[in-house]
């Protein structure tokens, strides 16, 4: 059913979840539509001005109505109930911890996606704003000690598979939204502020390239908000593969980062 609906390719291990859920839904409107429809044309035939030439101004009466309006009530509570909010609570009260988690910094900018990775001490360098400039979009302090093996990249997030991935997400001028279909990821970037989001990816690039027998496949970051005329542009990439590569990527930046 998710295929069918034209949901992208679940990628994250959230994503089974939330695909049922979103089938449910679909489920129950299509249930309501057929019902409401199939009511509509009783109600024309039932009332029509030649089976009922007097207009009652009592109307009519019966339990059905009630029934069925008690009963879609109780089954959009059940999925608020059992389904949405158990899953939201757990994406928000249980977020990843210890070594397994990577931590990334995503900022958010006219046009752009800035990527921040703490390096191997664990710990993001100092930023500045008066140090922004365009060869340093998030005026990264390489003076401060913690700063000197961060890694920086821009619209392009690479990432190991099948570990917890915690992005810290914020902005630095307007509202974007951080959008990840395959991950079933969506968060407003706001201003000032910063939104923790998490996931852990399951399928990596090249195998996602296979499963959908399209080479030149890539997992997008887009920004679901009109956040200006080039919003268009906003477009970044996520790489995901094995831990293997990830940690040997990642060993380049920093030796680059010292030549």
């Amino acid at each position: 059913m998710a295929n069918f609906l034209g949901i992208p390719a679940a990628a994250s291990a959230h994503a089974g979840e939330l695909d049922q859920m979103l089938v449910l839904v679909h489920w129950l409107m299509f249930v309501l539509f057929i019902g409401w429809g199939a009511f509509f044309v009783f109600v024309l035939v039932k009332f029509r001005r030649g089976a009922n030439p007097n207009a009652s101004y009592v109307g009519a009466k019966g339990k059905f109505a009630k029934s069925t309006e008690v009963a879609v009530a109780l089954i959009e509570v059940i999925l608020l109930v059992f389904y949405a909010i158990p899953a939201w609570a757990k994406r928000v009260t249980q977020f990843p911890s210890g070594s397994d988690a990577v931590v990334v910094r995503v900022v958010a900018e006219q046009f752009a996606w800035n990527i921040q990775y703490p390096g191997a001490d664990g710990k993001f360098g100092r930023t500045d704003p008066k140090l922004v400039s365009a060869d340093n979009p998030l005026g990264l302090d390489r003076k401060d000690p913690d700063a000197k093996d961060d890694v920086t990249t821009i619209n392009q997030l690479n990432l190991p598979v099948g570990h917890p991935i915690l992005v810290h997400l914020s902005s630095k001028d307007v509202i974007h939204s951080f959008g990840l279909y395959e991950m079933r990821i969506k968060q407003d970037a706001v201003p000032g502020l910063e939104m923790p989001v998490w996931f852990v990816p399951t399928v990596t690039t090249a195998d996602m390239r296979t499963q959908l027998k399209n080479p030149t496949f890539e997992y997008e970051i887009t920004c679901s908000q009109l956040c200006g005329l080039g919003h268009y542009r906003m477009r970044g990439f996520i790489t995901v593969m094995s831990d293997a590569d990830y940690q040997k990527w990642m060993a380049e930046q920093v030796k680059a980062l010292t030549r």
